[in-house]
């Protein structure tokens, strides 16, 4: 009984050490629009909206805030879109008398042992690359409707690619 005991606290120290709350990030995108007006509430909104029509599964939306810098500063509202592993963070924000809007997809990273009993594989990397294009067109989506009711000029393809970074690349 004790060798049981023991071979769960080996387990749940190896997972507590391997396991990284906070996700890597992969990929990146960001744009200043020059003259656009909208709310943040109204982008997100429209966002959330999108995101529902497209019936992706497993997909969840909410709001979450994050602080400008330390902790006594003050806090930024992000549109928070999850998927299994990955997460993106939406930021929609005045900046001077433009707009901005940023996201950050992220990838929780999983302890080796859950690695074992659930491996990458080119299915899970083709879902989790059609989420980001998902995600992403849905970005593209409202803000094409709100700069095109605002007589603002359409982004270009390229101001409309991610960036990204050694997007699942194998983790061994």
């Amino acid at each position: 009984m004790l060798e049981y005991a023991l071979i769960v606290v080996i387990l749940v120290t190896l997972f507590g050490l391997t396991y990284r709350k906070k996700p890597v990030i992969v990929s990146h995108w960001h744009k200043l629009i020059p003259a656009l007006k909208v709310s943040v509430e109204d982008y997100y909104e429209a966002l959330d909206a999108v995101i529902e029509e497209r019936k992706v599964p497993n997909v969840k939306v909410w709001v979450t805030h994050y602080h400008e810098g330390g902790i006594a500063s003050a806090k930024r509202m992000y549109l928070r879109i999850s998927r299994r592993e990955y997460i993106f963070d939406i930021c929609a924000a005045p900046f001077g008398k433009d707009f901005f809007v940023s996201w950050w997809l992220g990838q929780r990273m999983k302890p080796p042992l859950v690695s074992l009993f659930n491996p990458e594989t080119f299915y899970r990397t083709d879902t989790a690359l059609m989420f980001q294009d998902s995600v992403h067109s849905a970005v593209m989506e409202v803000l094409d409707e709100r700069m095109k009711n605002q007589g603002l000029r359409i982004m270009s393809e390229g101001e409309r690619k991610p960036i990204m970074r050694e997007l699942f690349k194998q983790r061994r």
